[in-house]
């Protein structure tokens, strides 16, 4: 009988522990494939923050590697200077890279490392309550903005991939989404891409993800992905934003 649909050797066989309705489990499983497609998982090291991506290293079959709180791209340059025959990839949430690790983030980028960061953003702080998170949308509603979020006062969302596509030391800044079987393949192929442009030391990779919070969004699955369809990608549109090999925005 053919295989049509297995678990990636990459991933553990053990239950995720994310929320219901949460895409992180989708994402790991596009960069599990990833690894067992290249044929790296005895030669990879994965870097978990801390956040929601925390658990990573009870989920892959790879080498983890714990890090401080935005310090992911920091550990995972030691990793790739120290092992440079090895392939480093960090996967980080958006309060973590885009807040407390933001100067790791843009310096990693300005160096041309060549690790790949694979950056979760649900416009949310998920693990630790529901805050503001540096990508919240404006007027959107947290914990810590109960009337919106106040560009006035808080300042506006940071688009990360816009940022990092300046960089001479980026060579692949893509966002992608996970909320239909379209934009899952692409994202499929946008961290694939990432993986071998590592593999072809060609520099500094980003694939930025967009993703739900059902718990913290106060929304059921199904409405967390319309919620995301009709608010964040308007203001994160999917694309190419730098591609080294390629056409960029």
């Amino acid at each position: 009988m053919a295989v049509v649909f297995q678990k990636p050797q990459a991933l553990l066989d053990v239950p995720f522990t994310y929320c219901p309705g949460c895409t992180h489990g989708i994402i790991h499983r596009l960069v599990a494939e990833t690894i067992d497609e290249l044929g790296i998982e005895g030669h990879t090291v994965g870097v978990a923050p801390v956040g929601c991506s925390v658990m990573n290293y009870n989920f892959f079959a790879c080498d983890m590697v714990q890090a401080p709180h935005g310090r992911a791209p920091a550990v995972a340059t030691g990793l790739k200077r120290a092992i440079p025959e090895n392939i480093v990839f960090t996967y980080q949430g958006d309060g973590d890279l885009a807040a407390i690790g933001t100067a790791e983030t843009v310096h990693a980028a300005v160096r041309g490392e060549n690790i790949t960061v694979v950056f979760v953003n649900n416009a949310i702080y998920g693990m630790t309550g529901g805050q503001m998170a540096p990508t919240s949308l404006p007027n959107q509603v947290t914990q810590t903005t109960p009337y919106g979020r106040d560009t006035s006062y808080s300042g506006h969302p940071i688009r990360v991939c816009e940022m990092l596509a300046t960089l001479e030391g980026t060579a692949l800044a893509q966002r992608v989404s996970v909320d239909n079987v379209k934009n899952v393949q692409n994202a499929k192929k946008a961290i694939k891409k990432a993986f071998t442009y590592q593999i072809e030391k060609r520099g500094f990779s980003i694939v930025e993800v967009l993703s739900t919070c059902p718990t913290n969004w106060g929304l059921d699955a199904q409405e967390s992905l319309q919620w995301l369809r009709d608010n964040m990608i308007p203001y994160y549109p999917l694309g190419v934003y730098k591609d080294v090999g390629g056409t960029t925005k």
